[in-house]
This record gives structure tokens, sequence and C-alpha cells, in this order.
């Protein structure tokens, strides 16, 4: 017989195991019931226990909340809940919906009809998601703690977990692999790479079926349960085995010294516009948890997605920061990337907002102080908001360095001003002085549009997989196939591939901001020309681990560039260097302040083209040269960039008595000779270097 209920409190929010039992607690404004639905397996169609709660006893204000005995970690659980169906004043309630807790920290039964049934007429109950009761003070976490990498020294590699071992020729065994546990086995191939953080694509609970039937949503960007680790990244099949194999994965990472960065979405939700299905926010509290049409039958689209999650109204709010501060405190991630940032800085109406409740509390909250926070400042509603995002902490996907280094690669015109300022950390969009240069997230490619490969292959998108007729997928991509639309066998083409390759590599690393790369750009991963591979969980998307053999030199010449320059101190400045001579009209018109007249007293940076102390900042240029002065750690480097299709001579400066000039790169020269270390890197006779035509040239005194 069941012990008798106590009403239980309204906080925290979600469940809280403690030694007699579990105290739930959920917010409705205007249910009129709820039930709680208690399941003794993860597949038993219909509850073992019906708890109703009491309308006086078990609600506070507009909070719902009851402790049963007897309930510990593990325990499946949901929720009918009654109220108005009134889409006209934007009601959803439903009773015949089970529901999902928005505050469930595991979820399970998800599969290929829950979708279905969430969006059909009537019950639900034996396909609908559930929560799992979970209490995270059990974990044995060692002696792990957060690293607190400056972005100074952060090399970001952005990834997808299941993408990462998916596929059968990574050496992970088959119920590991695309789990976190497969990620942990392929930690040696990060750290001997070089970076120092993953930003994993979206690993809480997200609807696989929110795609095209017979595809599905690789990418995750289609949220469920923010506080879930997505069950299909586990290879533990137990309630609550994606926690802890996900936290194993974060600790092993962190002895590796990597840190964890999570990608978050909270935009929009999976249950889409008013045709979408109903999981938990929308039968919970519809007209709080999402932005409104005047109409309020209708949802307002600032993601591109069907909804747009209510960010600054107070409950979704108190969500957010409540969910932001589990995975910090319990989960010890060390940051977030925000999808789609600039929609949290919509009000409850969608108009944008000068100060942003939601983003002034993350930039402020205690436990959040240590975590990196970087905003993808744009929507899908043309709120663009790239160098003028709110606060002092976000650092900022700099989606302008993606398309000026391109175009500056492809040889495109008036390249060479906006280059500077790109590879100076951009101080024409971040003009104050006191911000970080390495707040800027520089980046040639990410998970959304080409493959770093695919760039230097495709002059057009080829998304006919993704059964949209080639409509989907960004249009402007600044690439250039280099003679031949796709592969090529012709050794003339693969030559100027692999050399434009190299250049986007050394030009993203010579540059000051913090480097991201994506996963598999370092062994030449291809999409065929596919540009939005969201839904493509397949080898069109996953890591061919037989490249790693294939593309050893370019790997070798990846990793080498990392290492440089995460040992020179000249690319670990943390703030803007000081420009002797001219700089680009960008740079010039935005740091005036930042021109000096000693450079053996500061990091300093001098601008060249061709010839010493003339940079050419006209619209047809196709060269910059520039060297970079490190004083104190007496570091002297020379870097010449050339985009003219035909070989260029660049001056060099001249050197104090003893020392020389030690070719460090020339992406143009063969692999082997491409990249030199330090200790074997030859010698430069002359006050001349000959740039082959499209290539870079590093040097470096000593």
């Amino acid at each position: 017989m069941a012990s008798k209920t106590l009403p239980g409190h309204s906080f925290p929010l979600g469940t809280t195991v403690y030694p007699e039992g579990t105290n739930f607690s959920i917010y409705s404004k205007n249910a009129t019931s709820i039930e709680l639905l208690l399941f003794d397996s993860p597949n038993q169609k219909q509850p073992a226990r019906v708890v109703p709660l009491d309308l006086k006893e078990n609600q506070t204000h507009f909070y719902w909340h009851i402790f049963v005995p007897g309930i510990k970690a593990g325990q499946i659980y949901a929720y009918r809940v009654n109220g108005p169906f009134a889409p006209e004043i934007g009601h959803l309630f439903d009773a015949r919906k089970v529901l999902l807790d928005p505050y469930a920290a595991a979820v399970v039964g998800q599969n290929n009809q829950s979708r279905q049934a969430a969006l059909e007429p009537g019950d639900n109950c034996d396909l609908a998601l559930k929560g799992v009761v979970v209490d995270t003070s059990t974990y044995d976490w060692e002696d792990d703690s957060p690293l607190r990498i400056p972005y100074s020294r952060t090399v970001i590699y952005e990834m997808h977990v299941g993408g990462f071992t998916r596929n059968p020729n990574s050496g992970v065994s088959p119920e590991k692999r695309g789990t976190f546990a497969g990620l942990i086995e392929k930690i040696p191939y990060l750290q001997e790479l070089g970076i120092t953080a993953v930003e994993l694509l979206p690993v809480h609970e997200y609807d696989r079926q929110d795609a095209m039937e017979p595809l599905v949503n690789y990418w995750g960007y289609s949220p469920i349960a923010f506080f879930a680790p997505h069950r299909a990244y586990s290879s533990r099949q137990d309630p609550l085995g994606p926690l802890d194999e996900f936290r194993d994965m974060v600790k092993a990472l962190h002895k590796a010294g990597i840190e964890v960065i999570l990608d978050v979405v909270f935009n929009h939700t999976a249950e889409g516009n008013e045709n979408g299905p109903t999981y938990s926010f929308r039968g919970l509290e519809n007209s709080d948890y999402y932005i409104l049409e005047e109409n309020p039958a209708y949802y307002r689209n600032y993601s591109g997605c069907g909804n747009t999650f209510n960010t600054n109204h107070p409950v979704a709010h108190r969500l957010i920061i409540d969910c932001l501060c589990f995975w910090v405190a319990e989960m010890h991630v060390d940051g977030f990337r925000f999808d789609l940032a600039s929609v949290m800085a919509r009000g409850t109406s969608g108009h944008p907002l000068d100060d942003p409740p939601v983003l002034w509390a993350i930039e402020t909250d205690p436990i959040l102080a240590g975590a990196k926070i970087i905003a993808e400042a744009w929507d899908a509603a043309g709120l663009y908001q790239v160098g003028s995002f709110i606060g002092d902490r976000f650092a900022e996907w700099n989606g302008p360095f993606r398309d000026d280094i391109r175009s500056f690669v492809k040889s495109d015109p008036n390249a060479v001003n906006k280059l500077a300022a790109r590879m100076m950390g951009s101080p024409d969009i971040y003009p104050d002085p006191e911000r970080e240069p390495n707040h800027s997230i520089n980046f040639v490619t990410c998970h959304d549009g080409f493959t770093i490969n695919d760039l230097v292959s495709y002059n057009e998108k080829h998304n006919e997989a993704n059964l949209e007729g080639n409509r989907d997928g960004g249009n402007h991509n600044f690439s250039w196939n280099c003679g031949k639309e796709g592969p090529s066998d012709n050794p003339e083409i693969e030559k100027l591939r692999r050399k434009q390759i190299k250049n986007f590599f050394t030009v993203l690393f010579l540059s000051q901001g913090t480097p991201m790369i994506l996963m598999g750009d370092e062994v030449r991963r291809s999409q065929l020309g596919n540009n939005n591979g969201y839904c493509q969980d397949n080898k069109l998307n996953w890591f061919d681990w037989e490249q790693i053999e294939k593309q050893a030199d370019l790997l070798q010449f990846v990793k080498g560039l990392i290492h440089l320059t995460q040992n020179l101190d000249i690319f670990q400045v943390e703030e803007h260097l000081a420009i002797v001579g001219s700089a680009s009209p960008e740079i010039a018109n935005n740091l005036p302040n930042l021109n000096v007249k000693d450079p053996h007293k500061v990091p300093n940076i001098t601008w060249h083209g061709v010839r010493l102390w003339e940079p050419d900042w006209s619209e047809d240029s196709h060269h910059l040269a520039f060297s970079l002065n490190h004083p104190e750690s007496q570091e002297y480097l020379h870097i010449m960039l050339n985009s003219y299709w035909e070989p260029t001579k660049f001056e060099v400066p001249r050197l104090r008595t003893g020392e020389r000039w030690h070719r460090i790169i020339d992406t143009a020269l063969p692999p082997g000779e491409d990249f030199s270390e330090l200790e074997k890197a030859p010698r430069i006779k002359g006050n001349s270097y000959p740039l082959e035509s499209r290539s870079a040239v590093l040097l470096m005194a000593y």
C-alpha cells in the first residue's frame, strides 16, 4: 500500500530526492487540475499509480507540488494537466496528453512513434516521453574541477557527439559508436591535435523525428528537454545511464586538459507551430513559454523553426538560468554557445530589448561566473547583433570573419582591407578598446555550411539529398571549386585545393581572436557539397577515420600550426596589438589610439604590402604582409599573404646582426616542407621572398 503523500514544496522545481521520498514541483498558471503519473518501468504503457494534486493542498500561487514518500532516483514519471482549451486566448490544455516535466534531467520513451502520438488528437500515454527522478549528489566526481582556460589560450573544436565515432571505421566497439563513451575513447586524438575545448552540437534531449521522412534530425537543434542529456548518445540503457555517461565524458576530457562547451538552443522547442506536437511546454502553459502572435492561436517565428521560446518571460527566464546552473554545477560543463542568441534579446511581444533581463542574468549569475558564454549574435528574423551584443562577458561567433577570410582567399576584390581588420580582432566590429580581441570567436567553417574541403571543391550547394529541392541551406558561401565542381582526379586542381585549405588554416590561426575549427576539417571531411546536413545521420556527416592516414600530411600541418600558435606569446596577448605605421581604414577609423611610437615596449603589428611599410589597401589588391613583434618574449614574425593568381615577390624586413629569418610555413611547398618546426626551419637568405600564386608564408626571426 502506497504511503500517504504530503503537500510538498514549490521549490526546487522538478524533482528533489530526500531520504524519505521525492518532492515534485511544476509550473502551470491556468491549469485546473494536475495528475502525477508514476510508472514502474520505461516501457510501461499505463501508470502503475496516479497521484492527483489537490487544488488547495498542492498548489502555491502558480506552482503545483507534492511529496511522495518512498520514491527514489530512477522512478519514471509524467503529468496530465487539465485546463481550458482556448487557442483564441493562447491556452492549449489537453488532459489526454501525457506531458514531460520541463525540468526532467533524464528522459525515456522516445521512439519513432513518439512524435506522431504527440501530434495526433487523443491519449498518447503508451508512446509519451517521460521523465526520470534524478539525484545528482551520488555521482563521484573524484577531484574534477573547471579548467578555466582563458580565451587567449583556447582552441575550439566544434563537433557532433554522434558523428564523431558512429562510422564503423572509428575503431570504437559497436555498442559505443556515436555515444559519450565512444568520444572518451577518442580523447587521445583530440589531445594530439592540440585543441583545448570541444564545442558539442546539442546534447540535450531532442526530437530526432523533426525532419522530413525518411530523414531524421541529426544536428539536434530541436529541443525537447533542456536539462536532459540525449539518451541516444548513451551506450547505457538504464534510466539514469545518460547522466552518468555524460559526466564520465566530462571528467575524462577534463583530465586530458580539454574543456566542454555545450551548444544550447533556448530560442525554440520541438513543439513547432500551431500544427506541432504537444510534448511539454504547450500543454503546461503555452502563452507563457512561447511568444504568440496578436492572434494567440499562432506563434511568432523568430527562430525559423515554427515557434519562439519566450525567453524574457519570468518563468522561461528562470528555467533558462536554472538549466545553465544545473549544467555547470551538477554536470561540470565549462561553457555554452547560445544558438540564435539574439532571440534572447527579444521581449515577450517579440520586440528587441535594450537590456534583456535573461541575458543580463546569464552575464551576472555567480554560478556561471567562470563559464565561457558565447553568442551566435543573430536570429532568423533579421536581428543582427554581432559587435553590439549586451554585456562584458559574452564572446561572439564572428560571422564577418568567416565571410571576409573566404572572400580574400578566393581572390575577390575589395578584400584586403577587411582581411586586415579580421586578422587584428575585428576592431571595426568591436571598437571598444577594453574588450578582449579573444572574445571574437574566429572561424572559417562550422556545422552550418560547407566543410573546408567543400569550400574549395564546390561553387554551388548540392542539397538534393535533403529532399527539399535544393532550396534549403545558404546561397552565399564565398566558395570556389578551383576549376571543377566536386571531386577531381586532376592533380593540379587537387594541389590547388590543398594549398587553399592550408591558406584558410594559416589565416585562421595567425589572427587575433579565439580560433574554432569544424570536426574533420583537419582531414578534409566532405559532405559532397551539402551545406545543410542537419538531416543526414549517415556517412555524409560522420567522421571518416580512414582519412587520418589518407590526409596525414594536412593533419600534420594543422597540428603543427596549433602547437606553434599555442606556444608563442604573441598569440596569447589579451588586448589589441599596437600599430606601428599605417593601418587599413577599417582599423585606423576605429582604433586611432593604438598607434605606438616605441615598438620595443608593447606587442605590436606593422602592416606591409609587397614592399615594406607600403600596404596596398586598394580595391584591386590581393597582397598583404605584416610583422608581429612581442618585445618581452623577443618574438618577431613576418607573415606574407598572396591571393593573386600569379607569383609575387615580397620584401622582407632587415634583422639585427646575428638574427636570421627562418621559414616556418609556406603553403605552396609540398608535404613535409610546408610546415617546419622551429628547430628544423630552414634559413632564408636575401631581403625578399618569392610567394607562389595563392599562398601564405610565415617567417620567424631567431
